[in-house]
């Protein structure tokens, strides 16, 4: 049985799989499931996150600080961040392209899946960010947009997260309730 290769996708060019990849986590599953993606339709991957140039702290006097961020070397530890950070997911060989971007991450990454086949992201970690970030990302690509939900990701939700520390709490103060001066032995 002979193996045939996908025609091109969209426009003639190779099949193009656009992974979002966050600072935070890394997006490991996003990469991941985005790589066997490419992988699967001979196509190629694109991994990238989006940076903003932080502008000078201010100072007691209400001015500003003498020192000013290098726009340059903000993009250069931007790009060699996320290479490591895909290097740490994918390995070492992988054959993804990795771009830091300049921006907002919306109007990266909307920039980035302009032309491709397929975008792909981890479900926002904070429902306090911006209003549906997801939602409005899959309303304006002009292609599918995987979202990697957090149980697939092993991320738990900001809901999730405040419950086992209500919950360790509650556990905590109950063994303490009454017993002045108790305090339990220290987990290791």
């Amino acid at each position: 049985m002979s193996e045939q290769t996908p025609p091109p996708a969209q426009g003639g060019h190779p099949y193009t799989v656009v992974v979002g990849v966050s600072a935070t986590s890394k997006s490991p599953t996003a990469l991941e499931w985005g790589a066997a993606q490419a992988a699967q339709n001979h196509g190629r991957l694109v991994a990238v996150r989006s940076w903003r140039v932080t502008g000078p702290p201010g100072t007691m006097s209400g001015g500003t600080a003498a020192r000013i961020t290098d726009e340059r070397d903000t993009a250069r530890s931007e790009q060699a961040a996320l290479e490591a950070d895909v290097a740490e997911v994918l390995g070492p060989d992988h054959t993804a392209e990795v771009r830091a971007e300049r921006g907002g991450k919306r109007k990266v990454l909307l920039a980035a899946a302009a032309g491709a086949d397929l975008l792909v992201i981890d479900a926002p970690r904070s429902l306090t960010g911006p209003p549906l970030f997801a939602q409005r990302l899959v309303y304006a690509a002009s292609c599918p947009v995987v979202v990697m939900p957090p149980r697939i990701s092993h991320l738990s939700s900001p809901l999730e997260q405040a419950g086992r520390i209500v919950g360790r709490a509650a556990v905590r103060s109950a063994g303490l309730a009454g017993r002045p001066g108790y305090r339990p032995p220290m987990a290791h």
